[in-house]
């Protein structure tokens, strides 16, 4: 090969080696997608859309209680409950709406079209089975230790239609197939739906005008027939000696009858 020749050669070389480097290109990575993980229903926490069902229930039958509004209550069901510092809230998919408890842990459900749409529950900070939940409908004027019946009437529509109840076990009737609506809980004698003072109760009367009665044993502590083994199932578990059932399935006691109670720590020699 010629000087000349490879003289040109080396050029060539050189003049390559003094491109611009081709820019390889880089991965742009994917952009992360943000994943929403729905809320996961406890099964004794309560449904928004049954609850609703409970309210709608309220407004149809209000006759039965005219002067009276409702609130939902949560209760004790377990011995170790600590209801200092229950929180509730609704709870959905993105939605989330706390709810106001009074001092007796009774709250007003409000709408919003956005837990509907979500099927949100209702919920509190609580272990599920820790609660339970009753309507709590109240007429004005009533005397301490009384309760009107059409109230109570209406109360366990609601309760039922609201789905608040979380028995478990066969000994309550009204969870069978044959009890299965609010009005064949509400207007049947083998209904079984629970009542709670707000002290443990000695005995209850029913009065209305000249007419009283004093209810049976049977009415009292949840039918008194609940062995100790069943007691877990049914949310009376530490409310017992605070239950009772009131004859609202009888058409015999008008709305306006009174229901009153004697508590344990009224009766004669009981230590208050």
């Amino acid at each position: 090969m010629s000087l000349p020749s490879l003289s040109r050669i080396v050029v060539a070389i050189l003049a390559m080696a003094c491109l611009p480097a081709r820019a390889v290109p880089v991965p742009v990575p994917a952009p992360i997608q943000t994943v929403i993980v729905p809320y996961v229903r406890d099964p004794v926490d309560k449904s928004y859309r049954k609850m609703l069902a409970g309210l709608a229930r309220f407004e149809r039958d209000h006759a039965l209680a005219p002067a009276a509004s409702l609130r939902f209550r949560l209760l004790p069901r377990l011995p170790t409950t600590d209801m200092a510092g229950v929180a509730l809230r609704i709870a959905g998919e993105r939605v989330s709406v706390p709810l106001a408890l009074d001092a007796d842990h009774s709250f007003v459900l409000p709408h919003n079209e956005q837990a509907v749409r979500e099927d949100a529950a209702v919920v509190a900070n609580r272990r599920g089975d820790s609660l339970t939940w009753r309507a709590a409908i109240h007429s004005p004027g009533l005397a301490p230790g009384t309760r009107r019946l059409g109230d109570l009437r209406l109360e366990c529509r609601v309760g039922i239609d609201a789905g608040l109840v979380s028995n478990s076990s066969p000994i309550f009737g009204w969870l069978s197939d044959a009890l299965s609506s609010a009005d064949q809980v509400c207007n049947s004698a083998d209904g079984n739906y629970l009542f709670f003072t707000d002290r443990p109760v000695f005995g209850v009367t029913v009065r209305h005008g000249a007419r009283s009665e004093v209810l049976p044993f049977s009415m009292l502590y949840a039918g008194g027939r609940l062995a100790a083994s069943d007691l877990r199932f049914c949310d009376c578990q530490v409310l017992l000696e605070r239950s009772y059932y009131a004859p609202i399935f009888d058409p015999g006691w008008p709305d306006d009858s009174i229901v009153e109670f004697d508590y344990m720590d009224d009766a004669p020699g009981a230590t208050p």
